[in-house]
Formats: structure tokens, sequence, C-alpha cells
């Protein structure tokens, strides 16, 4: 249960746009269409203040095959359809945070250990 909590925040966190920051205070609501701010750049008028220059590289995606039992397939799926997101998604996130939790996976000690 503890880790369907930290999938759910994860994606909470990931999923959630942060619009009131964009558009400096105004509700989502308010906040003008893609095609409404596209028109005003057409027309040459400011459109900085609904840019915060703050993004996230995203890092390029591989595909990979993985031989699962059907076992660890019904628990995913089990766990998936209790979260009510992808087979995908929770095997990302668990993966995820598999590795991070794990000491072997810091860099700093796999230099030593080698």
């Amino acid at each position: 249960m503890v880790a369907d909590r930290f999938i759910q925040n994860q994606i909470c966190r990931r999923g959630h746009a942060k619009l009131t920051s964009v558009f400096l205070g105004r509700s989502p609501r308010n906040a003008p269409s893609a095609d409404e701010i596209a028109e005003k750049a057409t027309r040459g008028e400011d459109i900085s203040a609904y840019f915060t220059n703050k993004f996230t590289v995203v890092r390029p995606v591989r595909r990979v095959n993985v031989d699962l039992t059907e076992g660890m397939l019904r628990e995913l799926d089990q766990r998936a359809a209790r979260l009510n997101i992808s087979r995908q998604a929770v095997i990302k996130t668990l993966l995820g945070r598999a590795l991070k939790d794990d000491p072997l996976s810091s860099p700093r000690l796999r230099k030593k250990s080698q």
C-alpha cells in the first residue's frame, strides 16, 4: 500500500500543471488558450508573460522487452487497476523507486566496488 501511495503522489506531481504561476496569478479558467496566445504573437503582441522559462529536460527513451511471469503481470495489472493508471506507469515508477533506493545504484559507490 505504501508503494501505491507513492505511485499516486508521483503521478499527481508529474501530471499536475502549475498553470497559476504561468499566468501570473490568473486562474486557469481565465487563462487564454494556446490558439489565443498564438494569435497575440501573430499580431506582434508581447506574449512573454505566458512563459516561465522553467522546463524539464526530457531524456531520450529506449524501448525494451522484459519477460514477466503470469503472476507478476497479474499483480501489476491489479495495482494498475487499483490506481487507475497504466501497467507501464506502475512498472516505471516501481523500477525508478527501486533504483533510487538501492545503495549500489549510487555512482560514487559503484566506482569504489569496481
